[in-house]
């Protein structure tokens, strides 16, 4: 051991040495610049320190979205429905004609109560609730629970069948509401929760992903525009909210695509700017009025627009026009091709019949349109559209 040390004292001479000259270059590096170099150092190992803990936050994020849940559970409700529902004791099988004429013979129908059950979000602090149409249709009492415990029973305000979405009231006036999110934020790849209460066992969150914006063609409802997830959707989370990562309402859980009643990671949420355009229609209208050109229309394809000679597949084909309609009256023709809308370029058929759809009544559009083989400018003043059921009730359970 002390031959080896003995050998180690030129080594330990060598680096004492260059270890002061490395000593008087700082001292004259900071005789020569001052402090702006120290400061520098310092600032950098700062931030250098405050990259890191950023890295280790956003690390947390993706692992873990506990605060994106705690932030919009408490405005999301469960919702149970009751509807009477009349029985005839006797066999159904009796013909019609005896039914008519000895019905008063004829043993007494009985009641039955039949329930189900959906979710809803709190769209205000005075609680107004937003749900799916499905939900609460033809219900004589609907009762929503709160995510603190609390029930109430509840009052419907209205619905919209073309979109499948209904608002509902209960008498409360700190209730929690979610905040929107952008709908132009939702992209595909985006990380997603679903919230609801599925198959009545209570408030459960399920995670996926947006594997679609703008599905249409589903044949669901009138009005299609749906967000598609992979986030588990079951019976009992109609309703419920589709959230961001960070909390926030990005769409109206709705329904589900599956061949056995279960989630097969193919759900729809009805996005926010079309449950927004509702809810606010029906609060402060009563109802949804929606504007109506009076036209049935196809997407241009590939094979129609070789047929007629088209250079570019941008435009809706009228294949059909109705009697006494806006578009009749404007003097639109069936086989025309209608190109823009308002200067606008269509891209998206489906995007802007839903355009028409919330133009106000009475206002008037510039259509730019094929027409008899010529470009031609048509000034169109929009229609009311016509609703089967117009979903104004008052329903007070």
């Amino acid at each position: 051991m002390r031959h080896h040390y003995s050998e180690s004292l030129p080594l330990l001479a060598f680096v004492k040495k260059h270890l002061n000259q490395t000593q008087s270059a700082l001292k004259a590096l900071i005789n020569r610049y001052g402090w702006p170099i120290i400061c520098g150092v310092l600032l950098a190992t700062v931030l250098l320190q405050h990259q890191q803990q950023l890295n280790q936050d956003r690390a947390y994020v993706i692992n873990s979205f506990s605060s994106a849940v705690e932030k919009a559970m408490p405005s999301v409700v469960n919702i149970y429905t009751q509807r009477i529902v009349s029985t005839p004791t006797y066999s159904q099988s009796i013909n019609p004609i005896f039914q008519r004429f000895f019905k008063s013979k004829l043993p007494p129908t009985t009641n039955k109560i039949k329930s189900s059950l959906g979710s809803g979000v709190i769209v205000s602090s005075d609680g107004y609730i937003l749900t799916n149409h499905h939900v609460i249709n033809r219900a004589d009492k609907v009762k929503v629970e709160l995510a603190d415990g609390r029930s109430r029973l509840a009052t419907v305000v209205g619905f919209d069948e073309p979109t499948d979405l209904a608002v509902i009231k209960i008498d409360i006036s700190d209730a929690s509401p979610l905040l929107f999110g952008n709908p132009s934020n939702v992209k595909v790849g985006d990380i997603v929760l679903a919230i609801g209460n599925p198959y009545g066992i209570g408030q459960t969150v399920t995670q996926g992903i947006v594997s679609a914006t703008g599905r249409h063609g589903l044949h669901i409802n009138t009005y299609e525009k749906y967000i598609q997830t992979d986030a588990a959707i079951n019976s009992g989370n109609s309703g419920g909210a589709l959230i961001n990562s960070q909390g926030d309402l990005i769409g109206i859980n709705s329904s589900l695509y599956s061949q056995n009643g279960g989630s097969s990671g193919i759900g729809f949420a009805i996005p926010v700017d079309i449950a927004s355009y509702v809810l606010d229609s029906i609060v402060l209208k009563g109802r949804v009025i929606r504007g109506w050109l009076g036209v049935v229309v196809e997407d241009i394809t590939p094979s129609l627009a070789e047929a007629l000679a088209l250079e570019n597949l941008n435009g809706l084909v009228l294949t059909d026009i109705k009697p006494n309609s806006p578009a009749e009256t404007a003097g639109l023709q069936i086989g025309d091709i209608i190109t823009h809308i308002d200067g606008t370029a269509i891209v998206d058929g489906n995007m802007s019949m839903h355009s028409i759809a919330q133009t106000p009544p009475g206002q008037k559009i510039n259509l730019r349109v094929l027409h008899q083989g010529a470009e031609k400018s048509f000034l169109v003043q929009i229609g009311q559209r016509p609703e089967k059921n117009i979903g104004r009730v008052n329903v007070i359970n």
